[in-house]
């Protein structure tokens, strides 16, 4: 990389995507021991995510990755560049979703409530299911650690935004990854070891972008990236996001969230 991208930034671009990532353990802790299933705020805290997603991508991003290209190219090309690169950052993410097993499941993580009362033949099929979700997602994860890392290398007022809304958005993950393979096998260990495998994937997608980009990353790079990620970010946010809002609360409130986030993030950019 060049040399304004230091030691210590890569480090904290890092420890973020890790914790980021972790927050899928957050929320098997709380689904198998706290057993917290307050839908409605989590509608509402998915709604708020995706509002910060959104509104950061299009209103920070993107444009700032099109006026670095500029110092390359004229701003038509770059603009063209820019949302080219927007538009393949979004098709990395559609196309990893439909070669997944079940993609059209991942997308909304179904939370059950707690049973106690299943058969064998149950239990097999909710730690199946359970496994392929932490497979499926932990695929999901690469490109997702790899924007959260990106972003994090450009400072810290556009990286904890975007960290913030990918942890809330694992919060339930980790909840849909848990409690299927809590009720199979009744071992919360392994409940929560399958999410932290899940998490674990954000940083390690983080590491293998990283050294892929390390050797011949310039500042036409940087902004090429940064567009992807917009992309990647924003439809994650339509996909994965809003449609889990939604499924756990009320449309109002799912877009109160997503204004509310919309709301923080133009007050965070113009106060800092």
């Amino acid at each position: 990389m060049t040399e304004s991208v230091d030691y210590n930034s890569l480090c904290l671009a890092l420890t973020l995507t890790t914790i980021a990532g972790l927050a899928t353990v957050a929320g098997a802790f709380s689904s198998v021991y706290a057993k917290m299933n307050n839908k409605g705020a989590l509608a509402w805290a998915l709604g708020i995510s995706a509002g910060v997603m959104i509104f950061l991508s299009f209103m920070e991003i993107l444009p700032e990755a099109i006026s670095e290209m500029q110092s390359e190219f004229s701003e038509q090309r770059s603009r063209l560049i820019g949302f080219v690169s927007f538009f393949i950052g979004a098709g990395i993410v559609a196309l990893i979703d439909r070669i997944l097993p079940g993609h059209n499941h991942t997308h909304c993580p179904h939370v059950p409530a707690e049973d106690t009362g299943v058969n064998t033949e149950d239990n097999v099929g909710m730690k199946r299911q359970g496994i392929l979700l932490a497979l499926a997602i932990s695929i999901h994860n690469f490109p997702e650690g790899m924007a959260t890392f990106v972003s994090s290398l450009n400072g810290l007022n556009m990286a904890l935004p975007i960290v913030i809304a990918i942890a809330i958005h694992n919060f339930p993950i980790g909840m849909a990854i848990a409690i299927p393979i809590y009720q199979a096998t009744g071992k919360r260990s392994k409940a929560i070891i399958a999410a932290l495998l899940t998490g674990l994937a954000e940083p390690l997608g983080a590491l293998v972008g990283g050294f892929i980009l390390m050797s011949f990353w310039t500042e036409v790079i940087s902004s090429i990236v940064l567009a992807i990620v917009a992309g990647i970010m924003v439809y994650i946010s339509f996909d994965e996001l809003l449609p889990s809002a939604f499924k756990y609360g009320r449309h109002h409130a799912v877009i109160g969230g997503v204004m509310c986030g919309f709301i923080l993030m133009a007050l965070s950019l113009e106060l800092f």
